[in-house]
């Protein structure tokens, strides 16, 4: 059993342990609570510029002794950037545990975003942007994302484009990270067979330095019900469509949870089995849900010919409609037990804990436990499933994002009027 144990640093930096005695393996992880979101007009894809460079070089590393330092150890060192937060972490062996907070504290406190370690990551971002551009059922979901949002934040690329990545020099890629890397905008966590003890040791001895910074601002976005079409000459059609859904916070969480499950989550759920095995319209169809500070989306994707997307639109917005009333408890516990075992397998996992607990602390400022999630988990009705889904078709009509050769007939009038 994990015991999952809080503090702070007097600097305001967040420190969790999760101690997993069994393991042979440890996994520290630095969140840092901003991410695309956060950025400014003139800073769209910096967040994701910025989490590069921190790979490139400290005022006593190279960018390949870094690379070295945790390779030659046997070690696994990566980041990630995503719409409210950016994650740095490592994997290694306990014996290497210092090692990875003094790596992971000079890259965050020490870079130094040498110019010709910009220029070089400046062209890599670039290729990254295009690949994902040329990569239909990556690129339909940066569409969706500005359909349902615009020109707030939320609606923007986390790659950025390749006019915004052009531009940015070392002060702004600084000025990024002096206004949102501070020590109470921060989380630290480790997970493996550790103590709390000697996590908050290391983490005052080599995070001590961190200063604070703004908290960022956030204003809440507007869903917008708009539709969006890239013509391309593919041979299928790759589209998005969704609504807006509860936020991170809400009493809705849980329920929506298994809404998403039964409704697109697997071989046996609703889009699977009525539009993909009963009519053969698409090979890959499931439904997804976001949850961000503030709002969230509930959508499907769906991977179909120009011919038949039409009708999968209708028979996924009819088998949403028949999620409002006609639910079988069957499936509710299905989609319960799925994501109770998600939630029990993660619990072997030194990474996975390492994530679940450093995400709960920078949305939530606290960490659920197992068994407190699967409580909640279990406390789901079939009612609360079907007032969620009545929620959700009476809030704003849905957005519609299309990649591949043709549009659809349906416009969003008539997506509305199929779920109401």
């Amino acid at each position: 059993m994990a015991i999952i144990q809080t503090s702070q640093m007097a600097n305001g930096l967040t420190i969790a342990s999760v101690a997993m005695p069994a393991s042979h393996s440890v996994s520290l992880g630095v969140w840092v609570k901003a991410g695309a979101r956060d950025e400014r007009s003139d800073e769209i894809g910096i967040a994701h510029f910025l989490e590069h460079m921190a790979f490139k070089g400290t005022k006593s590393r190279t960018a390949l002794s870094i690379a070295k330092d945790v390779e030659d150890v046997g070690g696994f060192i990566n980041a990630h950037t995503a719409r409210e937060e950016t994650a740095y972490y490592i994997h290694l062996l306990p014996e290497y545990l210092e090692m990875g907070f003094d790596i992971l504290s000079d890259i965050l406190l020490h870079s130094t975003l040498p110019a010709e370690e910009i220029e070089r990551e400046r062209g890599v971002i670039i290729q990254e942007i295009g690949q994902s551009i040329d990569a239909p059922d990556d690129y339909v979901f940066e569409c969706f994302s500005r359909s349902c949002y615009g020109q707030h934040t939320l609606g923007n690329s986390i790659l950025g484009t390749t006019e915004s990545v052009s531009s940015f020099t070392a002060p702004a890629l600084s000025g990024f990270m002096q206004r949102h890397y501070g020590a109470e905008q921060m989380v630290i966590c480790a997970a493996g067979p550790v103590d709390h003890a000697g996590i908050s040791a290391l983490a005052n001895r080599y995070f001590d330095g961190l200063q604070q910074a703004t908290s960022p601002v956030r204003t809440a976005p507007q869903f917008l019900s708009t539709r969006h079409m890239a013509s391309r000459d593919l041979e299928q059609c790759h589209s998005v469509f969704g609504f807006q859904a509860p936020d991170a916070s809400s009493e809705w969480r849980y329920p929506l949870m298994v809404l998403s499950n039964l409704y697109g989550g697997g071989m046996s759920s609703r889009l699977f089995q009525q539009v993909r095995e009963e009519r053969g319209l698409c090979y890959s169809i499931f439904s997804f849900a976001q949850m961000f500070t503030d709002t969230g989306m509930f959508g499907v994707y769906a991977g179909t010919s120009d011919k038949t997307i039409d009708e999968m639109l209708e028979v996924s917005l009819a088998a949403f409609k028949a999620c409002q009333s006609d639910l079988a408890q069957e499936e509710i516990d299905r989609a319960k037990q799925q994501l109770r075992a998600g939630l029990l397998m993660r619990r072997d996992s030194v990474s996975s804990m390492m994530d679940m607990t450093a995400r709960h602390l920078a949305v939530f400022g606290r960490v659920f436990d197992a068994e407190e999630m699967l409580a909640a988990i279990d406390r789901v009705s079939r009612d609360d499933v079907a007032a969620l889904a009545q929620l959700i078709a009476s809030g704003p009509a849905p957005s519609l994002s299309i990649v591949g050769a043709a549009d659809s007939r349906i416009s969003i009038d008539d997506m509305q009027k199929m779920v109401a």
